[in-house]
């Protein structure tokens, strides 16, 4: 399949050239996105979608309960439509307690202190949910240190046992960083429920991502490379093989005329991240520049035609700093449109 196809069909499947009508629209398309990095998780669904929707706006979403922030796959904070939380950890919880077990046990994490976390958090959420630094006062009431990643991983646990999930962002001098933990039986009000789960999950993957084919999968799913492939078969029929191995959805949206050439995308986008090979859409050359580095960053990235010419922070795009281009002939005027509509989001 020639490069260029695959760069303008993932462009339309990740909704950069053919943008959604909201932000709750753009989260349901791309199922999970990254986010860690908490500013770059909600750019990356302004990102796809129409207008210049703000920081504001996203946060909104989150407030309504329609957005949640939790470790979907991987061990990794991603934002997720809240419907589709307890039927996508259904899928990926077991696989990722499987990958996080060695350092639980390290922790001294086990049934009992699970258990003893439960009994004292569940009643404090009742009342509009805590902030981690709250629940961590919480865990070192009853004497559990949740220094040296326990906390986390405690947090990480109750969230695949389906008790909670981040929802409403805390404001802070104007500026929204943290969310408030909160029990995903009062938060959520609608639990989505596919008959096959994780052929859902294959399905929702390539219609967000592809062309993709099961390794890619299996990287962004964090599923074993056997339940990729049993994935794949059951999702038979509702995904088109375009080439060997190779899938794309069976209803792409429709590219946008007025889709912007150059886009500035944040740290651990989809477009870069969710592939077990990446260098469809960044040069071998420039993968090291961009990462994951030695310390497990992925840098924001300007994309020109759908491939990765420089990195940029959000720093230095409020600062008005010229980003890091890896080679002369960009067009300087639409990378400056492209940070430009990054700023407008973050100051509303």
């Amino acid at each position: 399949m020639k490069t260029a196809t695959v760069l303008a069909e993932r462009l339309r499947s990740h909704r950069l050239s053919a943008p959604a009508r909201t932000v709750v629209d753009a989260a349901s398309h791309m199922l999970a996105v990254q986010s860690q990095d908490f500013v770059a998780g909600r750019w990356a669904l302004a990102a796809r979608t129409r207008g210049e929707p703000t920081r504001s706006a996203v946060d909104r979403a989150f407030a309504r309960g329609e957005l949640v922030r939790a470790w979907t796959m991987r061990g990794t904070l991603h934002i997720i439509p809240a419907r589709d939380l307890r039927w996508v950890l259904s899928v990926t919880a077991d696989r990722q307690r499987q990958q996080a077990a060695g350092r639980r046990r390290d922790l001294g994490i086990e049934g009992e202190m699970v258990a003893a976390v439960v009994k004292a958090v569940v009643p404090r959420l009742r009342d509009g949910g805590l902030t981690r630094a709250e629940v961590f006062e919480v865990f070192s009431g009853i004497g559990i240190d949740p220094s040296g990643q326990r906390g986390i991983h405690l947090l990480s646990e109750l969230t695949l046992d389906g008790l909670i999930c981040q929802g409403p962002v805390v404001e802070r001098d104007g500026v929204g960083r943290e969310q408030r933990f909160v029990l995903v039986e009062q938060h959520i009000r609608e639990h989505s429920t596919p008959d096959d789960p994780l052929a859902e999950l294959f399905v929702r993957y390539v219609d967000g991502h592809g062309p993709a084919g099961v390794a890619d999968f299996a990287w962004w799913s964090g599923l074993t490379l056997g339940q990729a492939r049993e994935a794949l078969t059951r999702a038979r029929g509702r995904v088109v093989e375009i080439d060997d191995g190779v899938y794309v959805s069976t209803a792409r949206p429709r590219r946008s005329s007025g889709a912007e050439g150059v886009l500035a995308l944040g740290a651990f986008d989809e477009y870069y991240i969710s592939y077990a090979d990446r260098t469809a859409v960044c040069a071998p050359e420039h993968l090291a520049l961009v990462g994951p580095g030695k310390n497990g960053m992925v840098r924001a990235t300007i994309v020109s035609d759908g491939r990765v010419v420089g990195c940029w922070t959000h720093a230095s795009a409020s600062l008005g700093t010229p980003p890091e281009l890896f080679a002369p002939g960009a067009d300087e005027e639409a990378v400056r449109r492209a940070l430009a509509r990054f700023t407008r989001f973050l100051d509303g």
